[in-house]
């Protein structure tokens, strides 16, 4: 029970043989020295007696004999001067086994159930529906109909003797779990879909037996994040990385993530384990920091921060992998190799557990009879461009672990026009000639993840020197007057909780700061950072903005990424919260630090009233003054 618990997370505790696998749960502190003293001890005795047993008629046995010379020469045999004393030995070994395993399982789930649950026969008895109605369920009917179904092993996971001996003892904690959600019958269902994707069943209702606070966790996902039990349905191993001590700790360091990283990779002995273990262990990490956001333990900056390292770590750690994996067929390419440029949620280090990956892929150009070293040489545009796509697919393909992230790359030069990967000679170019200026907006959130020092700096001092230079004030703010207003046609929020397009959103206080940024970073560079809450106060500082007009676009910033975030790990990117349920309600006032739903509501109302005015006043009523119309620049690639 203990390696099936944990082996899938430590692969130290797979040992078939059973002193073996006492041993390492001991190493690994699951078990007492003094339990694997005892267990060890009585598993010795017990073997040396079946043996023993078995010697004595050349047959198959585990029976210790009934009649009193039968034991009296089993005792001789195992070397006890007397049957009593055998007899002692014997009960101490088993008492104390008895022992150990009562212990591990004490905080079992207690199984007994409200009132009178049968789910045998044809149809519900009717003591049965009373009971279910009690319990909150509208429709017990389908309740008994699904339970039976399991009984009857339906699915996959309730198929085995053991599952359904399992599940038919947390049945009862289970539903008494579930009664407790808000829509007990859309909980019940979504168990089901949980059910139906499990390959194997005995694991994961061991642990909850095993565990029973992970039924609560479980029945609470299920019942107020339909989001994250998704993800969970997806991938039900998801529930042992939760039985881990640190889980419900502090979030992880930066240094913690790459250490326990480098070790999961460690273990992959292949290309394709490498892309296995990878998704594992970032579904793992990104599971643990949603059940933080669910449980208000902690706070958006950190969680924000956590997302931003994971997907960091796996790009600079995937990246040497897949080149070695491509350098098998065309070699390597003399240079500083490629570069990766994170735009976007991740270049500001404001990830969500839901956003994808806005990436550029750059490279240093090279003479055209230059050629990598490989078997299928190639030079440097056909080089880079294979492999920034085979870098993609390592991110991006499904394997037998799930998903990893999607990935964007609409912002490359050129957009879906311009090559995989662009020369940094290109790139420049492309900035200084040819660039809308939503692009030059977007390029206040560049951060490059992965590349050779020398050649990040070089990449850096392009950014720097792009969003630095001077600029047409007047042309800038019909731009991004003329950007809005197009984002507006085309996206108008569908209620006040679509918080990205809503006016005085998260686009109107993004779109702020990056215009003050590329009008004031000539005269201020320090202004300039791919965080927008960060931007706000660097302006702040330099000048730019009233103190107090910059702290409160910052909270304002902040309220909408709670928001935004919230909704998106419980109902997904479609919502809107005056349509959800009570309890998801308040789960969203919680989050965001108010009192109650009816206060965020009023809070969201009033913060992006304001933030709109602003917005109005610097950009759109400013643009409406000038002499003359500037040419309208393209939308942004929202």
């Amino acid at each position: 029970t203990q390696q099936l618990i944990w082996g899938g997370r430590q692969p130290a505790l797979r040992q078939a043989r059973t002193l073996d696998a006492l041993r390492a749960l001991t190493a690994s502190g699951h078990i007492t020295r003094e339990a694997l003293d005892q267990l060890t001890a009585a598993y010795k005795f017990l073997r040396r007696l079946e043996h023993r047993l078995q010697m004595v008629n050349d047959q198959q046995t585990h029976d210790l004999p009934t009649d009193g010379e039968g034991l009296e020469k089993i005792a001789a045999f195992m070397a006890y001067d007397s049957t009593a004393a055998f007899e002692a030995e014997l009960l101490a070994h088993l008492h104390s086994v008895e022992r150990h395993y009562a212990h591990l399982f004490e905080e079992s789930a207690d199984l007994s159930g409200p009132g009178n649950l049968v789910f045998t026969g044809p149809e519900i008895e009717p003591t049965t529906a009373k009971t279910l109605t009690e319990m909150n369920f509208a429709n017990p009917d389908r309740v008994f109909k699904l339970v039976s179904d399991w009984h009857r092993g339906r699915y996959r996971s309730t198929r085995s003797t053991r599952s359904r001996q399992l599940l038919t003892e947390m049945i009862p904690a289970l539903l008494e779990e579930i009664s407790k959600t808000t829509d007990p019958d859309m909980c019940l269902l979504r168990f089901d879909e949980f059910l139906s994707r499990l390959p194997s069943g005995v694991q994961i209702f061991s642990m909850i037996n095993a565990n029973p606070s992970l039924l609560s966790l479980m029945t609470g996902i299920l019942g107020n994040a339909p989001a994250l039990a998704e993800r969970l349905s997806a991938n039900p191993n998801l529930l042992e990385s939760v039985l881990s001590r640190e889980f419900f700790e502090a979030l992880p360091s930066r240094e913690e993530l790459a250490e326990e990283y480098e070790q999961t990779l460690a273990q992959a002995r292949d290309y394709e384990e490498i892309l296995d273990n990878t998704r594992r262990w970032a579904a793992d990490r990104q599971f643990q920091v949603g059940i933080h956001i669910l449980r208000h333990k902690a706070r958006l900056r950190d969680t924000s921060r956590t997302l931003s390292d994971i997907a960091d770590l796996i790009l600079q750690n995937l990246y040497p992998k897949v080149l070695d994996e491509f350098a098998k067929r065309h070699g390597c390419f003399p240079g500083p190799g490629m570069a990766v440029v994170a735009f976007g949620k991740l270049g500001a280090r404001e990830m969500s557990v839901s956003s994808d990956l806005d990436l550029v892929f750059l490279y240093e150009p090279a003479a055209n009879d230059v050629l990598s070293d490989g078997k299928k040489a190639l030079n440097a545009g056909p080089y880079f461009g294979r492999f920034a796509q085979r870098f993609i697919d390592a991110v991006t393909v499904k394997t037998a672990q799930g998903p990893l992230y999607e990935i964007d790359m609409r912002l490359r030069p050129a957009g879906k026009a311009g090559p995989m990967a662009t020369p940094i000679t290109g790139f420049a170019a492309y900035y200084d000639d040819s660039a809308w200026t939503w692009e030059h907006m977007a390029l206040t959130r560049a951060r490059v993840v992965v590349g050779d020092p020398a050649f990040v700096e070089k990449i850096q001092n392009i950014i720097a020197a792009v969003l630095t230079r001077p600029r047409d004030p007047d042309g800038l703010l019909a731009d991004v007057a003329n950007m809005r207003a197009r984002v507006e046609e085309e996206h108008p929020a569908k209620s006040i909780w679509s918080v990205k397009y809503l006016r005085g959103g998260l686009m109107d206080l993004e779109f702020l700061a990056q215009y003050l940024q590329l009008r004031h970073a000539a005269e201020h560079p320090s202004v300039l950072d791919p965080s927008t809450q960060t931007a706000f106060a660097k302006l702040a500082q330099a000048g730019v903005l009233a103190e107090d007009t910059a702290q409160r676009l910052i909270d304002a910033v902040q309220l909408m990424r709670h928001i935004q975030g919230m909704l998106r790990l419980t109902v997904g990117p479609a919502f809107d919260a005056d349509t959800l349920p009570e309890s998801l309600q308040e789960t969203l006032a919680q989050e965001a630090h108010m009192a109650d739903f009816a206060t965020l509501r009023a809070t969201l109302v009033e913060t992006a009233h304001w933030v709109h005015g602003v917005f109005t006043e610097m950009i759109e009523i400013a643009a409406a003054r000038l002499p003359q119309p500037c040419g309208p620049d393209e939308p942004p690639m929202m």
